[in-house]
């Protein structure tokens, strides 16, 4: 058979891009993931190269300087990427996220102003739902924009903003005052341009130092705090206040299928890790891939990994189709992060004590696996999604 997580039916440039990134990662990502996550440094260099490649446009439209590729073509990347280091495909989500809501959702002169920009890497993208009060309930914001004179001022503070520091655009979903019965068309998504760096970068907005995190070192992650700043009514997104809550949830789709992408990625990275030391390793005179507790591992692993890789292709497709993906999405999110979880353990079992030691690979991944249970909406989120749609779908006749 062939190797783990091969996809049927891509065309002859999808296949190119992907060799491409593959080659990338093996010769720039993986020979300098462990010094620079243990040292929890922003990776530049790679950022740079990444630059030169192209993968910042990747899914922008061509006629805006992009690839103009598919959403699969992005979540193939982005597993190729996180087999290397999950932090860099970190680097690209949010602003992939922020593209697609842009290009999707923008008004002329938004697109045409942010997404060329964004094709070259100059301009990059960080997203901002959450907030330190609130996690999955997002119709509970606090932070308020509101009228004054011909645009806005924000209040509040926002959390977990990848890329906060390094970013130079942020779409920002605040509370507005729409007068709207339900809590969610009070939300207003703001293009948020700025400086990179921490500190107060502009009058009004405070980019705090970045959070110090267990794992998915190097990018930084970070809060953002606005006291009486000023912005333009231009910078809503698409022109319409109270339609953010539906623009964020589209780039949550987006996003749920690059955690679905960067948890097949890990766990393609913890199979290969495991199955190379199994072979190496020799315990009562024989490699333990030849004991039958350490092979029948082994087989359970690789069916994760080509389930969960299946899933995301199959999200991914669904979404390139037009077709409705919140339960696809969340399925693939769901199974692709949870085997992840369980594939990265089981490879660092097989390691054994040496699993444990910062000189095994195995121990970073340890730490960044856990991450994925969350971000995009915890399992417990993933599974309300599916079960909704299931119930919508299967509605029993009265």
């Amino acid at each position: 058979m062939a190797r783990l997580a091969q996809t049927a039916g891509l065309t002859d440039v999808q296949s190119e891009i992907l060799s491409t990134v593959r080659s990338f990662v093996d010769r720039e990502i993986i020979p300098h993931a462990q010094a620079l996550e243990h040292a929890d440094t922003y990776p530049a260099e790679i950022v740079e190269g990444m630059k030169e490649l192209g993968l910042f446009g990747l899914t922008i439209p061509e006629e805006y300087g992009g690839l103009g590729e598919s959403l699969l073509t992005y979540a193939l990347v982005v597993e190729e990427i996180a087999r290397g280091w999950m932090s860099v495909s970190g680097v690209i989500n949010t602003h992939f996220i922020v593209a697609h809501m842009i290009a999707r959702h923008g008004t002329p002169e938004q697109k045409q102003h942010f997404l060329p920009r964004m094709a070259t890497g100059e301009v990059r993208g960080a997203f901002s739902m959450s907030e330190p009060d609130l996690g999955s309930d997002v119709a509970a914001i606090k932070t308020r924009a509101r009228r004054d004179g011909d645009g806005y001022v924000i209040d509040g503070a926002k959390m977990w903003l990848t890329n906060g520091g390094t970013s130079n655009l942020i779409a920002l979903l605040v509370k507005t005052d729409e007068g709207a019965e339900k809590a969610h068309r009070n939300l207003t998504t703001f293009l948020v341009e700025k400086p990179e760096g921490y500190g107060e970068v502009l009058p009004g907005l405070t980019i705090p130092a970045k959070l110090e995190k267990m794992g998915y070192k190097g990018v930084d992650t970070t809060e953002a705090v606005f006291d009486g700043f000023r912005i333009g009514a231009g910078t809503v997104l698409g022109g319409t206040p109270g339609a953010g809550f539906a623009y964020m949830m589209d780039g949550v789709e987006v996003g749920r299928v690059n955690v679905a992408a960067r948890a097949c990625g890990i766990a393609i990275r913890a199979f290969e890790l495991a199955i190379e030391y199994a072979q190496q390793r020799r315990t009562f005179g024989k490699p333990i891939a030849e004991h039958q507790a350490i092979a029948f591992k082994l087989a359970e692993m690789a069916t994760k990994v080509e389930a969960a890789h299946l899933m995301m292709v199959n999200a991914a497709r669904l979404k390139d189709s037009g077709t409705r993906n919140d339960v696809g999405a969340g399925m693939a999110k769901l199974l692709a992060s949870e085997y992840c979880a369980e594939v990265t353990q089981d490879a660092f079992r097989i390691h054994g004590g040496y699993g444990y030691s910062k000189e095994f690979e195995i121990e970073r991944l340890m730490r960044e696996a856990p991450f994925l249970l969350i971000g995009e909406g915890t399992s417990e989120i993933q599974k309300t999604i599916i079960s909704r749609g299931l119930l919508r779908e299967y509605k029993a006749k009265s």
